[in-house]
């Protein structure tokens, strides 16, 4: 158990490790993070933070002399950056980012466990997209393979004509086929060192351009008849994975079953209503995973919550969202640049607290 005063290193310097670091903060921890030069809003909250690039040795020895533990938080922290620290800080083994971060590996490793993907297939050049489009069919999604994320890196393929037209990205992709699918799911759980598993209600969610627009409680009679299967392929994703701390699973909830998108080992933007709106929050609980404290109750504490991002220029006057009806909780992540299809806040609205 990690005491009181002890020091938690986070890779990463966004929004997500900001909240993390809110969250270490309250528990009585220090916080220091690390990440390349860029808008490190994590930075605000911690007591230090370490601007270097991720192969930077000696940097990265100064981070790790500083820390007690170590987690991070985006899936793309380089696997050499997490070789490099000494193994002990890890709270949560690599393996899970080597998954996370190749989509073709993650399908694999979700299908072994008895996960069901949409029809998908590796893709190394136009001529194997042809290909893939030929026996999976049209419409669908080509993706890199990896870093891509909200959209990025992501080609509607509505057509073999338009497939044609489009201009290959020369690094390995995904191909993935459309399904009918009612809505988007995710299955949210925190695992702690000891293997105790607890679950977040799973909400609706709702998406703009590729990226999550709105997470919605309750989720519908769909989703909720399909949790329980969600549930347990993300709890043997965490078992098999060793997983310490928050592991996200999306899902499309289809009449067929749930399909698995794709896995986050880390806190996820469609957790954010945790905050106000369960006992514990996803942030609060990856915290206490990591320094191997008592994990937290997950219980919804209210009858309907609505979490919605907030966007790009949408937050230059996101303060006014405070004087609207329905308890809004306003998150504003102090990004300087309110550039389009950035993320730059969100707001949760709850109903009536449950009895």
């Amino acid at each position: 158990m990690l005491a009181p005063g002890s020091t938690i290193g986070i890779l990463g310097g966004g929004q997500l490790g900001r909240m993390l670091a809110v969250a270490a903060l309250q528990l009585g921890y220090k916080v220091v993070g690390y990440a390349p030069e860029g808008d490190n809003v994590a930075a605000d909250a911690c007591s230090d933070f370490v601007t270097a690039d991720w192969d930077d040795a000696a940097a990265l020895a100064r981070f790790a002399e500083a820390c007690d533990v170590v987690t991070w938080e985006f899936e793309n922290v380089p696997l050499a950056t997490v070789a490099a620290l000494p193994q002990h800080l890890l709270a949560c083994p690599p393996r899970a980012l080597e998954v996370a971060q190749d989509r073709l590996s993650e399908k694999a490793f979700a299908i072994d466990l008895g996960g069901v993907p949409a029809p998908y297939a590796a893709v190394e050049s136009p001529e194997e997209l042809a290909a893939a489009i030929l026996g999976i069919g049209t419409p669908g999604i080509l993706k890199t393979a990896r870093d891509g994320y909200d959209g990025k890196g992501q080609w509607r393929v509505r057509s073999g004509v338009e497939a044609g037209a489009l201009a290959f990205p020369g690094v390995t992709c995904i191909y993935e086929g459309f399904i009918l699918y009612e809505t988007e799911f995710s299955v949210i759980l925190v695992r702690g060192a000891d293997g105790q598993v607890k679950f977040w209600d799973s909400t609706a969610n709702l998406h703009d351009g590729g990226m999550l627009a709105q997470s919605i409680l309750p989720a519908g009679a769909l989703v909720e008849a399909q949790v329980s299967a969600a549930r347990e392929l993300a709890r043997k994703v965490a078992n098999a994975l060793g997983y310490v701390g928050v592991l996200t699973l999306e899902f499309f909830a289809t009449r067929e079953g749930p399909v698995f998108n794709e896995m986050a080992p880390r806190v996820h933007n469609s957790g954010h209503w945790t905050i106000e709106g369960a006992a514990t929050s996803q942030f609060e609980n990856h915290i206490r995973a990591i320094a191997g404290l008592p994990l937290g109750g997950t219980k919804t504490r209210f009858e309907a919550i609505e979490m919605r991002n907030i966007v790009g220029a949408d937050a230059l006057d996101a303060h006014l969202i405070l004087a609207e009806p329905g308890e809004p909780h306003l998150h504003l992540y102090g990004k300087r640049e309110a550039r389009e299809g950035r993320k730059m806040g969100h707001v949760t609205r709850v109903g009536h607290a449950l009895k």
